[in-house]
């Protein structure tokens, strides 16, 4: 039994398959893993002795910051009506403003 002729070629193969590359009863997964089972009756049980857990290390001490330093002024109201950066209009007069074609 060999695979079909598609698979046969050279750049194909080389490929990752996906569930439209193959016949039903492929699963590809997320490659996670599993947490648990599923019951007889439809249900799903957590094992717990399974469940990852992520040990964060003491930061006393710890000298960077998530992604914004401390010293960046905060800025408030530079918008002028209610709905502040979401307004479309606001947005289309700001790239205009910005992106001004010559």
């Amino acid at each position: 039994m060999q695979p079909t002729r598609v698979l046969q070629g050279l750049r194909y193969r080389k490929l990752r398959l996906t569930t439209k590359d193959v016949n039903k009863g492929f699963y590809k997964g997320s490659g996670t893993g599993t947490v648990g089972r599923h019951t007889k009756h439809g249900g799903f049980v957590i094992e717990w002795e399974k469940v990852r857990s992520y040990v964060c290390p003491p930061l006393e001490g710890f000298k960077l910051t998530p992604f914004v330093a401390a010293t960046v002024p905060k800025v408030y109201g530079q918008f002028s009506d209610a709905q502040g950066p979401r307004n479309p209009e606001t947005y289309l007069a700001r790239w205009k403003s910005e992106n001004a074609l010559d």
